[in-house]
């Protein structure tokens, strides 16, 4: 696989080698060129805990033993005095103390200083140029007339800062180059779930959906990744098929009562010329498929509008007894001819807060969906269910009923349970899409209960005010 520039693998890569080259900086930082002062202050730390220790075991049966000890482990070079008179040194196990030799004039001067200070501790650095050293004095008060003096020798580490520095290279190089190899190896790793992912997104882009998008790393990231875009993969397929079937039926329906209009018309102007009856019921056919038409044109223009979110609501409060009440009333003429029933008679009047004409279009295409598809006894019942805070209306039909895998896509635009689209008696073919979209606008529950055999029962709750 190749590694482009911008990629994430390329940018993996970076980052470890530039992560590795910050290590080695730190590395070279502290182990060269703080060397020295590390050394010191170690060095000076450890004296400052020594000299504390000397304070606890002076007076000891044994306090020589262990400062004895103290020195021979340690390196340093430890003096007692009481009244000017030296009562204990380390001379013995280091020959090269020079802390009470009357040959280096700064040691007695510092010992002194100290001395007549009347501090409890003092720490002192002697410079010695020709040897180019350094020499720590640590003084501190035992007694009432009693000190003690503590001395290191801080030996210059050029030597030892030049075997480092030797070291350091070729850990440097070493660590360099397998921080290239490692983080090669490892971009490609993480980024070859990434790649092949994008290769079968593109295939989804080009409109081919029977891809599954699929992984064999282990990783939490990218099988989210995986499932996330599965899952957007099948929502996509689905809304194709919609599109597609929407185009389809639009056109159908569109293509009938246009041919129907051109047909009639067609009558009129040849044949029933002279026939004023025949003209006017031939006529009538051709206003009510243009009235068709133009419902079908302004529910397609409704519908794009709720779902985009760009229809303005006015809400209101209102009696949602009353407009029920008010929506049946257009059906007299179809209840006569259709010999339909409705059932209704709630008597107590219950008021809503919402936008009154979106909510009539809703209970209107739910009434519409329940006579077409009502039971033999052509009967629709609508119930208002006060509760806390909502009212519930349901909208129920006996007829067939609904198959229970069907129930998830009733909503969708055009969604027919047998696939195969037919002209309704009332209605355009989106009346449920339309509701779903309405009620989510108003942030409404809703929802249909049913069972094959049994009818169904459409509901929504409208806040109550």
């Amino acid at each position: 696989m190749k590694l482009k520039k911008n990629s994430l693998g390329v940018k993996i890569w970076l980052y470890l080698c530039l992560f590795s080259l910050l290590i080695l900086a730190f590395l070279w930082l502290f182990q060269v060129l703080f060397l020295n002062t590390y050394y010191e202050w170690v060095k000076s730390k450890q004296i400052r805990t020594l000299a504390a220790d000397l304070r606890s075991q002076y007076k000891n049966n044994d306090w020589t033993e262990l400062l004895d000890d103290m020195a021979y482990e340690k390196g340093i070079c430890i003096e007692v005095s009481k009244d000017g008179r030296t009562i204990y040194t380390s001379s013995a196990f280091n020959r090269g103390c020079m802390i009470n030799s009357d040959r280096n004039p700064s040691i007695l001067y510092y010992k002194n200083d100290f001395i007549e200070s009347g501090k409890r501790k003092k720490e002192y650095e002697l410079i010695n140029p020709a040897l180019n050293n350094k020499t720590l004095l640590y003084g501190i008060k035992l007694d009432q007339d009693t000190y003690g003096f503590i001395s290191a020798s801080l030996e210059p580490l050029d030597e030892g800062a030049r075997i480092i520095k030797s070291q350091l290279i070729y850990v440097s190089v070493g660590v360099f180059l397998l921080s290239l190899v490692i983080g090669y190896v490892l971009s490609k790793k993480l980024s070859k779930p990434i790649v092949k992912v994008n290769k079968t997104a593109l295939k989804m882009a080009e409109g081919d959906y029977d891809i599954v998008f699929e992984t064999e790393e282990d990783i939490d990231e990218i099988n989210q990744l995986v499932k996330t875009l599965n899952h957007a993969k099948d929502e996509l397929s689905k809304t194709e098929e919609l599109r597609r079937d929407l185009l389809a039926n639009v056109g159908h329906d569109l293509k009938t009562p246009l041919t129907m209009i051109k047909a009639y018309a067609e009558m009129v102007r040849d044949l029933t010329y002279n026939k004023k009856q025949k003209r006017i019921q031939n006529c009538n056919v051709i206003i009510e498929e243009a009235d068709r038409m133009t419902g079908l044109v302004n529910d397609i223009v409704d519908l794009s509008q709720l779902q985009s979110r760009v229809l303005e609501m006015h809400m209101e409060r209102f009696n949602i007894t009353e407009l029920v009440y008010t929506i049946l009333k257009r059906y007299d003429i179809l209840k006569e001819k259709e010999e339909l029933k409705f059932v209704f008679d709630e008597k107590n009047d219950y008021y809503v807060y919402a936008d009154k004409k979106k909510l009539e279009q809703v209970i209107y295409n739910l009434l519409n969906n329940a006579i077409n598809y009502t039971g033999e006894d052509n009967t629709v019942t609508i119930r208002l269910i006060p509760k806390e805070d909502v009212i519930r209306v349901e909208i129920s039909d006996t007829g067939k009923g609904i198959k229970e895998e069907d129930l998830p896509h009733i909503w969708d635009r055009y969604y027919k349970n047998s696939k195969k689209h037919k002209r309704n008696a009332v209605g355009t073919g989106i009346g449920l899409s339309i509701v779903k979209n309405i009620l989510i606008n108003h942030q409404f529950e809703y929802g249909v209960i049913s069972k094959k055999g049994k009818g169904s029962t459409f509901y929504f709750e409208a806040t109550k005010k």
